[in-house]
């Protein structure tokens, strides 16, 4: 994995999951500026997930099995854009806290696949 990305998409998940609490702070739903973030988070999520998918065809190995790093790449990369269309579907603040739990759950993950992949104690 590159580590620079994990770093990015695990900063990123965190300030969008301030940004997004803020706005259910304000009893505030989620409006078109939070969906801007959501996307750019969900792109670099995508990135890490194509870099994930070509290091493993190219012979990598994560230390914990490549079942769970698999796993842990399509949740982290499914996350935010469930979590985008379930504020569409509730918009008052909860949508928006919903954003920023999944924006947190995200964070959380990016530190689980870069464990899986061997950084921490590897």
């Amino acid at each position: 994995m590159i580590d620079a990305l994990t770093v990015a998409l695990g900063v990123t998940a965190l300030l969008l999951a301030a940004w997004c609490g803020f706005a259910a702070y304000r009893d505030q739903p989620t409006k078109d500026w939070h969906f801007i973030g959501m996307a750019v988070v969900a792109l670099l999520a995508i990135v890490q997930l194509v870099i994930g998918v070509v290091r493993l065809a190219g012979g990598a190995d994560p230390q914990q099995g490549v079942a769970i790093f698999v796993a842990y790449l399509i949740g982290s990369a499914l996350a935010v854009p469930v979590a985008a269309f379930m504020s569409l579907t509730e918009r008052t603040r909860w949508g928006s806290a919903t954003v920023s739990a999944a924006a947190v759950v995200l964070a959380v993950l990016e530190v689980r696949l870069y464990d899986i992949w061997g950084g921490i104690g590897g």
